[in-house]
């Protein structure tokens, strides 16, 4: 279900221009923690994806995706467990026999 009925914070940014209308890069804060960065970090993705007519099923499989791609192997251990999965339940139901 989609919510139409919610504003994205407008997180701090700075730009080289020094106009507020164009995305920056974060405001670094020293001290701060980091997962309060990665939530100013999704807010601006999340704003720039309004902005731009995405929908919410595209935004959440761009950040799954960018997650994965920065992980090293875990594409692959994803599809291996995928893999095993798929064979285990047609084992279950009859359709591959035991190895």
């Amino acid at each position: 279900m989609q919510n139409h009925n919610h504003h994205a914070a407008q997180p701090a940014t700075s730009t080289a221009q020094g106009d507020p209308s164009e995305p920056g890069d974060p405001v670094v804060v020293p001290g701060r923690p980091w997962h309060a960065e990665v939530v100013e970090l999704l807010q601006q993705a999340a704003a720039l994806c309004i902005e731009h007519g995405v929908d919410v099923d595209s935004y959440m499989n761009g950040a799954w995706s960018a997650y994965v791609e920065t992980r090293p192997g875990m594409r692959d251990q994803l599809e291996e467990a995928q893999l095993i999965a798929q064979l285990d339940e047609l084992r279950k139901l009859g359709r591959l026999s035991q190895a």
